[in-house]
């Protein structure tokens, strides 16, 4: 759940006026412009949304009679708003401050532009409104490629991600990855705050890889592309050794993501085989991505 204070503290906005509307819950991560709204076209005002004003509808409101003013702001701002932001620290007109408190719509204010706002925010709500989940791994940044690694506990996870790092790859979350579907395309990983930088390494404990092998060592989040799962050697299971074996997947919050199982016995360089798979899956997307378009050439 996100409410509207955590915007406040995230980004420094002043509370001009509504502040008992502050635990108000924020649903929708689109932006609302309210210019033609302002002039009466009521259809899409989408209450759920976030209302901007900038320049422009700041300059509409000057432009209407004191007399319609108020009665055109009372019809934009319905009590359902989250909140609404004005930019660039422009003068806020004394009937937006009277009825952002008479309906409890937090009225606040910043010194960024209208653009730099909406980049910043729909980044920042399209994160934490995106559906998500929990997933049991190890999430690491390999040549730019966002490995998940999976198995039962125990089967050298976190060792695993620690011999990757010591070779210059970064950590992004141990044992829990906090996975959100961003948009169409992307799943992004993130560890939860209270393990951020840590990793579990049994028979020595918690270790912070920031204080071992320093800042450049780790990212906060990464888009998931390939998942590796680790499992113990089964004797007498087939196992792709030739690689002509159709790529498997495994869907994650509605997104196939590419997966492949490794085989765990002693004297296996788990980091090493992660990397040479990391290789071989971008060769193969690569090659895909050059058929389509030869493909697409032929029959265009």
């Amino acid at each position: 759940m996100l409410q509207v204070s955590q915007l406040v503290d995230e980004f420094d906005f002043k509370v001009q006026a509504g502040q008992n509307g502050l635990n108000k819950e924020i649903t929708d991560y689109s932006l609302k412009r309210p210019s033609a709204e302002l002039v009466g076209f009521l259809t899409y005002l989408t209450p759920a949304r976030i209302q901007v004003y900038g320049r422009t509808e700041l300059g509409l409101i000057q432009q209407l009679d004191e007399s319609v003013r108020r009665k055109h702001l009372a019809q934009v701002m319905v009590a359902e708003i989250p909140c609404v932001i004005i930019t660039r620290g422009l003068p806020i007109p004394s009937e937006f401050i009277e009825i952002a408190d008479e309906r409890n719509i937090p009225l606040l204010t910043t010194h960024r532009s209208t653009t730099q706002l909406f980049y910043l925010l729909i980044r920042y709500l399209t994160n934490h409104l995106a559906p998500s989940m929990l997933v049991h791994g190890v999430l690491v940044d390999v040549y730019g490629v966002g490995v998940l690694i999976t198995g039962e506990s125990g089967i050298g996870k976190s060792e695993t991600a620690l011999e990757l790092i010591k070779s210059g790859h970064l950590l992004v979350a141990d044992d829990a990855v906090e996975v959100r579907r961003v948009d169409e395309e992307s799943i992004r990983g993130t560890a939860p705050s209270n393990i951020r930088h840590l990793l579990e390494l049994r028979g020595i404990g918690i270790v912070d890889v920031t204080l071992l092998f320093g800042a450049g060592a780790v990212r906060d989040e990464k888009d998931i592309h390939l998942i590796v799962h680790l499992e113990e050697w089964q004797q007498g299971k087939m196992y792709d050794r030739l690689g002509i074996d159709p790529p498997q997947t495994r869907e994650i919050l509605g997104r196939a993501i590419p997966e492949i199982t490794i085989p765990v016995r002693p004297g296996r360089n788990l980091a090493s085989i992660i990397e040479v798979a990391v290789i071989q899956n971008r060769l193969r997307a690569k090659s895909n991505l050059l058929q389509g378009s030869a493909l697409g050439f032929l029959f265009k």
